[in-house]
């Protein structure tokens, strides 16, 4: 056989897997009865596909009374001051929940086709924020199971639908290519990390092979194993054949089991990875879990507190059911208050107190706008933008660490971005949605430095319209973030906020505004004068011209407008601003290898020795700029600016020792 194939073949014999998809036992899915458990895919025939869908909602009524129109933020000059200041946390808070079922629409077709949108969309992300957290799992991942190949080198193979399932989540068969297809994502973009679902509904015969090649196959790149996904809606849905009265202590024994497992396992090397315990808070908390020892049992393995939250949910309209209708319209307002993200945390701030004293990050590893799909006209709006934007901050606020918005189907209103159907990539592009803009402006808020510390400001009188917040950057003040959630074409509802740092010097500040006419808008977005187009328009690169806007200070005062509504980001220090806003030519954007149209594309050329060495640590290095996306006209050379091409697919090819394979 040639080489790379028996590379592939000893691997699976270290592992243990030596048999074929055949003869794999396929895990079916319970019934999931609880309106609350997260969602996954819906089938085709339930709802149209999100971007196709015209529904927009409108702007809420204005509140009354208003909120004053200006008033001052006065900030310290230094964090020893500041009470309420959160732990230092990474710019890479914003990642995405990646649901295994679709991770190859997501992210590529196999390890030698990769997804160049996203690959884009994540360079952009890393330029700000110094990387991108990724976990590939979900509700699919219980079902998984890791298999020697399947056919015609596919890497998923979806089981029959139990159309009594809630979330319709298949059973999933996964090759070995998952996993190299996550590594040469890593190679391409230093600073791509990765977590990893393993199955827990079958805590009798452990399924650890995905566990096995994290480890060997990612390396460094593979942050953390997720044992159990929202094990406390376990019982009441049925789910694995667990009884309705199924326990945190039932909990405890079976998670026990799978460490144990791990622990035996020599072809897991890291033991000390593991999530958990991912609870909802809809039917046990974080803290019964905590009462039943598990902090102290497993402190050996685990490295991070996790909890996964979604505030409402659309099941009813897409899966029917005995659960009351909601309106989206209806539901909207709920979103457009800065009490929105402190309501979803409320049952987990005890949780995130005894991580820090754990010295583990905090994650909520699971997340948007509502389950089952969420809204439309709601989730896929200005609005949603605006309320991920300030929910990331409230997290960070409260001491977490890092946050994923999940991503599924086409038929899913709140992913932050949608590949077209399969039939339609040859000549449409990807959808980026309004809630993507949200992670850059976190990134940016945060910086790369890993030392950010966010501060509520409780701004005006803590108006829940009008929230700001503080970012101190290695002790000092560095970014404040502004907020308008109100929707006025008069104008009347904009505000000034009078920004001042006693000390500071400060003869000007620079200004990034996240904007757009209405709240209910789902397309006419901009940050900072750039954006990614409609439906089906974006090759994962921002278009348009930057706009920065400079405001001028007055005896160390800074008066900055906030539209309404509408996001600003105020840099206090050149440093502040610089960090965050990389030369367009030190981003990294990325052709395809595929033809379109029986023309050739722009290839990609990746050294093997450089991917067979990186291990997390390298990549193609330096300024990396790969070409378009686009084959139209001359913009669409090395580093063009052309726009959104159809063809979606880039080609890594290696060798035989390297982190991928041809398939």
């Amino acid at each position: 056989m040639p080489r790379p194939a028996r590379l592939l073949a000893a691997v699976l014999l270290a592992l243990g897997i030596t048999h074929a998809h055949a003869y794999v036992t396929v895990y079916s899915q319970m019934p999931f009865g609880d309106s609350t458990s997260s969602s996954v895919i819906a089938t085709a025939s339930a709802v149209p596909d999100a971007y196709n869908d015209p529904t927009q909602l409108t702007a809420p009524a204005l509140p009354s009374p208003a909120p004053a129109t200006s008033f001052n933020l006065q900030l310290a000059a230094s964090n020893g001051s500041v009470p309420g200041l959160s732990i230092p946390i990474p710019g890479t808070f914003y990642g995405f929940s990646v649901e295994m079922s679709v991770s190859n629409q997501i992210l590529g077709k196999n390890a030698s086709l990769l997804q160049v949108p996203f690959l884009n969309l994540m360079s952009l992300l890393k330029a700000r924020g110094g990387g991108v957290h990724i976990r590939v799992g979900g509700n699919s991942q219980e079902t998984a199971t890791m298999v020697a190949a399947l056919p015609n080198g596919t890497i998923l193979e979806k089981a029959a639908v139990n159309t009594q399932d809630t979330t319709q989540t298949p059973a999933l068969l996964v090759a070995p290519g998952l996993i190299y297809m996550m590594a040469n994502i890593s190679a391409l973009i230093d600073g791509v990390k990765w977590y990893l679902g393993v199955p827990m509904n079958d805590t009798s015969n452990l399924r650890l092979q995905i566990a096995e090649y994290g480890e060997q196959i990612l390396g460094d790149n593979l942050l953390g194993l997720q044992v159990g996904n929202e094990p406390d809606l376990y019982g009441g849905n049925g789910f694995g054949g667990r009884p309705k009265s199924y326990s945190p202590q039932d909990y405890f024994t079976e998670f026990g089991q799978e460490m144990a497992g791990i622990n035996a396992d020599t072809s897991i090397p890291v033991k000390k990875n593991i999530v958990g315990p991912s609870v909802t808070g809809a039917t046990w908390s974080p803290d019964e879990v905590f009462a039943t020892g598990y902090l102290s049992a497993y402190a050996s393995n685990l490295a991070f507190i996790s909890v996964e939250k979604y505030p409402d949910d659309n099941c009813q309209a897409i899966f029917g059911g005995a659960s009351a209708p909601k309106d989206p319209q209806t539901e909207f307002p709920k979103y457009l208050t800065h009490a929105a993200g402190a309501g979803i945390i409320a049952g987990f701030l005890n949780a995130s107190v005894q991580a820090a004293a754990l010295g583990l990050p905090m994650l909520m590893f699971e997340t948007n706008t509502a389950s089952c799909g969420g809204f439309p006209g709601l989730s896929d709006s200005f609005g949603a933008a605006l309320w991920a934007l300030d929910y990331g901050l409230t997290m960070a606020a409260a001491n977490f660490s890092g946050a994923l918005l999940h991503v599924s189907g086409a038929s899913v209103y709140y992913n932050p971005f949608t590949p077209p159907p399969t039939n339609q990539s040859s000549y449409h592009s990807w959808t980026v949605a309004p809630i993507f803009y949200s992670t850059l402006g976190v990134a940016e808020a945060l910086g790369p430095t890993g030392t950010a510390q966010v501060v509520d400001l409780q701004a005006n009188g803590a108006s829940d319209y009008t929230p700001a917040y503080a970012i101190y950057e290695n002790g000092a003040p560095a970014r404040v973030a502004l907020f308008n959630y109100m929707t006025d074409p008069s104008g009347a509802s904009a505000y000034t906020a009078s920004v001042s740092v006693a000390g500071l010097g400060l003869s000007s500040v620079q200004v990034k505004y996240l904007a757009s006419p209405s709240v209910a808008e789902k397309y006419n977005i901009t940050w900072a004068g750039q954006d990614f187009g409609g439906a089906y328009a974006s090759d994962g690169r921002l278009q348009g011209n930057l706009s920065v806007s400079t405001v001028a200070c007055a005896n160390d005062v800074c008066a900055v407008p906030v539209p309404a509504p509408g996001f600003a980001l105020v840099f206090l220090t050149e440093d502040s601003f610089s960090e965050v806003n990389p030369a367009e030519a030190a981003v990294p954007t990325f052709s395809t290898t595929t033809t379109k149209a029986g023309r050739a594309a722009a290839t990609v050329t990746v050294n093997a020795s450089v991917l067979a060495t990186s291990n997390g640590h390298g990549g193609p290095g330096g300024k990396i700029v790969l070409g378009s996306t686009s084959q139209e006209g001359g913009a669409a050379g090395l580093g063009g600016k052309g726009r959104g091409g159809g063809s979606v697919l880039v080609a890594v090819v290696v060798g035989a020792a390297v982190v991928g394979w041809r398939i």
